[in-house]
């Protein structure tokens, strides 16, 4: 009985240490098939998620097209029929905040956002230009070999639009007034910028309690 019994605990002590074994193996293999994954997760591009959901949304766009077009329905509405009203104000917030505006920065941003201000409103003259076409052929796109000066003539209506925009820009502009650093009527207290700050900062944060002494002082009543 008593070697029957080391017997089964000898077979116990050997399934386990089998399971073990197996156990370690099997960690062993996971943990190699993951240093391969890491590997070529590194060597990928930085963005390369983005670009995959990217053309895994595209894919789904197609297919959805596909089944539309094969129902006769029209995708475009389709889509906005799916869009909820939450995801609608969030994508119109998005597109105000897109391109804002803040503030100067250099002057070469600034002439830069007029510029994109003033082409939006241009409306160009579609038919003009077709006779343009049809008149000049090739030579209405002119290269580097093009000789460009004096040929043009432009129209009355095109100088006349010139103009107007010119005058309402004149206009516009003296509505600004260019904001003064120093005030020339003002009493000097300073021996520099610095300590010209130092007077603005002190006098915004303790001048209500220093208005009186200055007052005195400037009377000669001061005690």
């Amino acid at each position: 009985a008593g070697a029957a019994g080391a017997e089964q605990r000898r077979e116990e002590r050997l399934r386990r240490f089998r399971e073990l074994h197996m156990k370690r193996y099997e960690a062993c293999k996971l943990n190699s098939q993951e240093v391969v994954e890491e590997d070529k997760r590194l060597k990928l591009p930085p963005n390369w998620e983005a670009k995959k959901a990217r053309l895994e949304w595209e894919l789904q766009v197609q297919e959805k097209k596909k089944e539309c077009a094969a129902r006769g329905e029209d995708y475009e509405r389709v889509k906005l029929l799916e869009i909820s009203a939450e995801d609608a104000e969030r994508w119109e917030r998005k597109k105000k905040k897109k391109n804002p505006d803040l503030g100067f920065s250099d002057y070469a941003a600034a002439q830069l956002r007029q510029y994109q201000r003033l082409t939006r409103q241009i409306k160009p003259d579609l038919e003009q230009y077709e006779k343009l076409k049809e008149q000049y052929g090739e030579a209405l796109y002119p290269t580097s070999d093009s000789l460009l000066h004096g040929t043009h003539v432009p129209s009355k209506d095109g100088v006349d639009r010139m103009v107007a925009d010119l005058e309402k820009q004149i206009e516009k502009r003296e509505k600004y007034s260019r904001r003064r650093p120093y005030n020339d009527d003002a009493d000097i207290d300073y021996i520099n910028e610095r300590n010209a700050k130092f007077n603005q900062k002190a006098e915004r944060f303790y001048g209500k309690y220093t208005a009186e002494i200055k007052q005195n002082l400037e009377r000669g009543t001061a005690v």
